[in-house]
């Protein structure tokens, strides 16, 4: 290379540059650049052949993803049937639209868009949007479903503006009765982020699907859950629908079949009326449990669709607790309705039927004096006059003369204290108190009036609605009926006698005269003829004698009204419990009893007389419901809170509330228990009821009694009044 001196005189010295060196720069350079350039090409081929040959599958399954949407179809639920085949939730055809949050881009203005295309109110609009703000983004909220088809078009073509909202045609569950199956069925609704995260199926977060979240539809949900089907649709690139390409239908669950009986479940329900309370029916031949009334309840169409902060609001401030299923998770002092249950343990243990008590209207335990419902005395007292008349001074003196281990054996095998191999969520199981109980609950000895207050049912002794419609199927039959509720369920028990049948005869008999006699509950005769109920009345105290009266003053004070049954008196085909809280005596719940049996055995005039109460109360307990949840929406507008996130928060917080509830009757044990009036003896029977046959007829006359059993102890000094 030349260059280009600088002399002395400024003259530039360096390399010489001709055409020859510049050639040759160009030509090294633009071999390097082609080879750059080559081995971009190859690598860009080899790219190009590895994604058309290698990766040719998945991207043509991108492309067709584009081209093409899968969807599943939420499956339709087995419907929930009664016993003869009627249904109790059914599926229906219905629009609806859910949202999916993650897909909105504007939720608010979203939601606000829908609410005025829908006609939505506004608490529900904001119930929406605090479900949207606080929801898994990926878990669809349902917005509205019943829509009809000018909403359900409203929507569909605006849907290239509304990303993240889903209108679709399906099926909605539906429970014709409404309230009079809510604790009993229960309901659905959606998935839960917990419950999707034990089991992440697809199918829990597709819009539209719900599943069981309490009662039968909880207990049920693997039969219920049918099979999904599919869809897949053609779309362009905003999402609009093409064509339908092909699908695959759904496949249906399993229906479950109960023993429940869909009228006379929805007679009971109504015919509980204003009151707050359970009615039990069972069929003494099978243990078929044939009603399961609870009321007041809530309504599962509505439930089903999401709880609003109006309907939570409204439910959460009823006293009568209408949350709470009362025939599993209400727990009450049993009151007299175990007389006949303690007269069984008395028969065991020697008592001769025959033996009397002279009640001057109290027995003095000690220093203690425990009085008789019946301030001026019964008199002299056999065991059935003290059944029929509900002699309190005959048990207290009996059941000390044999102690409280025989009478609570006796409870228990009468279902008391026990807890039902059935097919539901929970179930309370209350308690037979006796010496050991009491030893290991609270750590004191037992006491003789411990023994005086439970053989009343009183004091710690707490039962449920079912254990007491149990207790009188067994009492009815003598045998070791056992509750069933789904008709594939083979009957138990029948094979087990638990009492002689000369026993059963007596106890039945002076039951009998409870209502068809000179007994406590003579307005419960049926308006039938030929057909004779037996019961036995039960006024249970809540509070002591200084808060309240039993019958007057705030609500929760009142006492518990109780009755157990059973007809025809002398062949049992059915037997059943009615409990009223806080009803005021056991007068408000032997006319219900009265009532169902009538709907059982002549339906027609059960149904007029319970049309005319209706009438009075202002509609059915669905009707009425409804326009509660009106004015209640009128007063509170949308100032209101929100209900739990999760429904289940919900139904803990009733239950626990339910275990509360349950032990303030037990806080009046240590006290001499006074107990109420049970009802007035001498009432008239209604103006069709058949002339009661073969009842004891004069006031003082015990029924016929069984051949006596082994001769009585005698009794302990002091042990009864002169």
């Amino acid at each position: 290379m030349g260059w280009w001196p600088l002399g002395g005189e400024g003259k530039r010295t360096g390399p010489l540059i001709n055409a020859s060196i510049l050639r040759d720069r160009f030509d090294r350079r633009a071999v390097v650049i082609g080879a750059v350039q080559g081995g971009i090409g190859v690598l860009l081929a080899g790219r190009m052949a590895y994604l058309a040959i290698a990766e040719n599958e998945k991207y043509q399954l991108k492309s067709e993803s584009n081209r093409v949407n899968l969807s599943l179809i939420p499956p339709r639920r087995g419907w929930i049937l009664d016993r003869n085949g009627a249904p109790l939730a059914s599926n229906r055809a219905d629009f609806r639209v859910d949202v999916i949050p993650e897909r909105l881009r504007d939720p608010d203005k979203t939601i606000d868009l829908i609410g005025n295309l829908l006609g939505l109110s506004v608490t529900r609009i904001a119930d929406i949007k605090a479900d949207v703000a606080e929801a898994r983004r990926f878990r669809p909220i349902e917005v509205a479903s019943g829509l009809t088809y000018e909403q359900y078009a409203a929507l569909s073509v605006r849907l290239p503006d509304l990303p993240g909202v889903v209108p679709q045609r399906g099926f909605s569950r539906f429970y014709p009765t409404g309230p009079s199956v809510g604790h009993l069925i229960g309901y659905v609704g959606p998935a839960s982020a917990e419950e999707y995260e034990k089991d992440p199926n697809p199918i829990l977060i597709t819009p539209g699907y719900k599943i069981g979240k309490d009662g039968v539809e909880k207990q049920f949900e693997k039969d219920l859950r049918g099979i999904p089907g599919a869809r897949r649709v053609e779309v362009t690139a905003s999402g609009r629908i093409v064509r339908d390409l092909e699908s695959r239908d759904d496949v249906q669950g399993n229906p479950v079949r109960l023993t429940i009986d869909g009228p006379l479940q929805d007679y009971a329900a109504r015919r509980i009326g204003l009151e707050s309370g359970s009615v039990v029916v069972m069929d003494c031949r099978t243990g078929d449990l044939l009603c399961m009334a609870s009321m007041p309840s809530f309504d599962p169409n509505s439930f089903s669709d999401g709880i609003g902060s109006v309907e939570y609001a409204m439910l959460r401030d009823d006293e009568r607790v209408p949350l709470r299923n009362k025939v599993l998770k209400g727990l009450y002092p049993p009151g007299s309705t175990v007389k006949p249950m303690v007269s069984m343990a008395l028969l065991e243990k020697g008592v001769d039927p025959d033996e009397t008590v002279f009640c001057g209207g109290g027995l003095q335990v000690g220093n203690r004096r425990f009085g008789c419902w019946n301030r001026r005395g019964h008199g002299a007292t056999n065991m059935a006059k003290a059944i029929y008349q509900s002699c309190d001074v005959y048990f207290y003196a009996m059941a000390q003369r044999v102690g409280m281990d025989p009478i609570a054996t006796m409870a228990r095998r009468c279902g008391m204290g026990q807890e039902f191999p059935l097919p539901v969520i929970s179930q309370f199981y209350g308690t037979v108190p006796d010496p050991a109980w009491k030893m290991n609950k609270f750590g004191r000895e037992w006491a003789t009036f411990d023994t005086v207050n439970a053989t009343i049912g009183q004091g710690y002794m707490l039962a449920n609605p079912l254990q007491l419609a149990v207790m009188s199927a067994r009492l009815a039959t003598g045998r070791h009926v056992m509750p069933r509720l789904t008709l594939d369920t083979k009957p138990k028990g029948f094979d087990t006698i638990d009492f002689s049948g000369e026993q059963v005869d007596y106890v039945r008999r002076a039951m009998s005269d409870v209502v068809n006699g000179p007994g406590t509950a003579g307005r419960a005769r049926l308006p039938i003829p030929d057909v004779l109920i037996a019961g036995k009345t039960g006024t249970a105290q809540v509070v002591s004698l200084s808060k309240s009266d039993g019958k007057s003053g705030p609500w929760k004070y009142r006492d518990h009204g109780l009755f157990i049954f059973f007809a025809p008196f002398d062949n049992p085909i059915y037997a059943g419990a009615v409990v009223i809280e806080h009803g005021g005596g056991s007068g408000a719940a032997y006319p219900i009893a009265r009532d169902v049996t009538t709907f059982l055995f002549d339906p027609a005039k059960g149904m007029d007389a319970l049309l005319a109460l209706e009438k009075q109360w202002g509609g059915t307990a669905q009707q009425r419901l409804a326009a509660r949840y009106e004015a209640y929406a009128r007063e509170r507008g949308a100032d209101l809170p929100r209900p739990p996130r999760q429904d289940r928060d919900i139904f803990e917080q009733v239950e626990a509330e339910a275990r509360i509830a349950a032990t303030r009757s037990q806080s009046i044990a240590n006290e001499v228990v006074t107990p109420r009036p049970e009802a007035n003896p001498s009432a008239a029977s209604p103006p069709d009821a058949a002339s009661p046959s073969g009842s004891a007829a004069p006031a003082a006359a015990a029924p016929s009694p069984a051949p006596a059993p082994a001769p009585a102890p005698a009794p302990p000094p002091g042990g009864t009044t002169p």
